[in-house]
């Protein structure tokens, strides 16, 4: 048993991220059959990620601020501190804060086999898209 180290706030590349998002490791495997990451995720009023998916699907706990969440359907989904977001494997999504809003998240996931191929980054969503319109 042990005390996990503390590790340094990280803010999100600009590759995969619209404005300013930083990231704090919570959780990473040890051993080579563990799976779970966990990270706690701020957003700026407004930030964003650009579409991605992942591998063994994502769960994203909201504990500040107003959240948003897409699909390619064009479906945005407000969701307030204290619910969870479940996205299954492969479905493409976009997480952001509301316009006038923080936001913060905890993201829960499984690497897949290979750990490169965990999250699929793609292009960046469009205002539109953000505002719950196809592209």
């Amino acid at each position: 048993m042990n005390i996990e180290p503390e590790k340094p706030t990280i803010k999100n590349s600009p590759e995969q991220f619209a404005g300013d998002v930083w990231v704090d490791p919570i959780v990473a495997p040890h051993e080579g059959d563990q799976r779970m990451t966990a990270a706690r995720v701020r957003f700026a009023p407004g930030a964003r990620t650009a579409w991605h998916s992942h591998a063994r699907g994502q769960y994203l706990h909201v504990t500040a601020g107003v959240a948003r969440f897409g699909d390619r359907d064009g479906n945005v989904i407000e969701v307030h501190p204290g619910q969870t977001l479940y996205t299954p494997p492969g479905q493409d999504h976009w997480h952001a804060a509301a316009p006038n809003s923080f936001m913060e998240h905890i993201a829960f996931l499984e690497s897949a086999d290979d750990a490169a191929d965990t999250t699929d980054w793609k292009e960046h969503i469009t205002d539109t898209e953000y505002e719950g319109g196809n592209a």
